[in-house]
């Protein structure tokens, strides 16, 4: 996703498109998005912040990272507007507590060279899955260019359909990561 794919591996990551990678940002505007979204934490903030509202502390805690370096990260994800802050709310003792939303901009903001990324964070969000909690394929197809594109593109058109039907009200969060690759398999020495 993704969570990114029009079709650049930054769509896999799922959410609402409120704003398009084509938005007239500047050059400079476009270069704090791209970093802000070059870190499988930031990724891994988004994905916990897609369906409900959550507070620095309640990601600190979640993600097992220091309040404070939790922070630095929110307000990276506030300035690009990969997040939004909800209204403040009274938290335990009567602390003020700021929840924070994921805009769904991450999805139409493809960025340069993100599979490594992407890839670190969906092996992040498995680490200590046990093993019938996925549900994983792996095949090797030999198409041509147009029946990639369709294969490609009917991917895309799957993930933008579930994606725009909304969350249901009593579903369970799931995670989906695709990729297409050039497969290491190089035709066999003909004799």
């Amino acid at each position: 996703m993704v969570d990114g794919s029009e079709p650049s591996e930054a769509e896999a990551r799922g959410g609402s498109s409120e704003a398009s990678a084509d938005d007239g940002a500047s050059d400079a505007e476009l270069q704090a998005r791209w970093r802000a979204l070059s870190s499988p934490l930031r990724l891994r903030v988004l994905r916990l912040c897609a369906f409900e509202a959550r507070t620095n502390k309640e990601l600190a805690g979640l993600l097992d990272v220091n309040p404070g370096t939790m922070l630095h990260h929110v307000r990276t994800l506030v300035q690009t507007g990969f997040l939004r802050a909800e209204p403040e709310r009274a938290g335990a003792g009567g602390a003020r507590e700021v929840p924070y939303r994921a805009t769904g901009r991450s999805w139409s903001t493809p960025v340069p060279g993100i599979a490594p990324v992407l890839l670190e964070t969906f092996l992040q969000q498995i680490e200590g899955l046990p093993p019938d909690a996925l549900d994983v394929s792996w095949m090797g197809l030999k198409i041509d260019a147009a029946h990639r594109e369709e294969f490609e593109r009917r991917l895309y058109e799957l993930l933008v359909e579930f994606k725009e039907r909304g969350p249901d009200e009593d579903g369970e969060p799931l995670g989906v990561f695709t990729a297409v690759y050039a497969d290491r398999n190089p035709p066999a020495a003909k004799s």
